[in-house]
């Protein structure tokens, strides 16, 4: 790896990590010795990068710091394209054009020796195959989330009951051929999935449930987290 790129990824590797780096750990995943680090350290705070901490503590990166826009390396190139594929084939319309544009800013904005990873990407992602069509907009469901606003459904289940739902949006989850809305259910009292092709009507309503987003989002993960465990422990009585 060219010094350059070095320096690059320890700025990449403290960006990432709230609590201190230390130089081992940092040695560890660029594959160099602690003495290669503990010298990319230096010369980043010698080029003003505000890098704070010690060897044998670590190092913290202060907030706010920001590199030049698009200075990837083929891989993250790679990545952000693979990434971008699969959006584009299987995100709701408004995200799979912004997929696409995506794809075509990066093109515009890297060097041109880095274009053919863009361009001729050694990865692909395949269309989905049978997708169902939504029957709600993803769009504005996304921006319900981001709002912290309620929606009422009117549902229909897999023998085809109808219910009347008001739900407090958390996210929209991808899968091969579905979307799904997560969210807290005022009539469960519990979170419940939503598949967006079984919604039979929704209205988007103005008032607001009360939780910022992030707090509701972190109360689905430990909810998720806790029935993973919970089916986790059945395989395992049941073997």
């Amino acid at each position: 790896m060219r010094r350059a790129e070095r320096l690059f990824q320890i700025i990449q590797i403290l960006r990432r990590s709230r609590a201190p780096v230390t130089a081992d750990a940092i040695a560890a995943e660029l594959e160099t010795s602690k003495r290669s680090v503990y010298r990319d350290i230096a010369a980043l705070v010698g080029q003003r990068a505000p890098i704070r901490g010690e060897a044998g503590v670590g190092y913290v990166l202060e907030a706010g710091f920001d590199m030049p826009p698009l200075m990837l390396t083929p891989d993250e190139i790679e990545a952000a394209v693979l990434g971008a594929q699969w959006v584009a084939g299987r995100g709701d319309p408004v995200l799979a054009k912004a997929a696409k544009d995506l794809i075509s800013k990066i093109a515009s904005a890297v060097p041109d020796r880095l274009r053919p990873y863009v361009l001729e990407p050694a990865t692909g992602a395949a269309p989905a195959w049978k997708p169902q069509t939504d029957r709600i907009d993803v769009a504005q469901v996304r921006a319900w989330i981001h709002a912290g606003r309620k929606i009422r459904l009117d549902y229909s289940d897999e023998a085809g009951a109808v219910s009347n739902r008001v739900i407090w949006p958390v996210t929209v989850g991808y899968r091969e051929t579905i979307r799904m809305i997560i969210a807290w259910c005022e009539l469960r009292e519990a979170f419940r999935t939503f598949r967006t092709d079984r919604v039979v009507g929704a209205e988007f309503l103005d008032e607001r449930h009360g939780k910022r987003p992030a707090v509701l989002r972190a109360e689905w993960l430990k909810f998720r987290d806790a029935e993973i465990a919970a089916w986790d422990a059945r395989q395992k009585e049941a073997c």
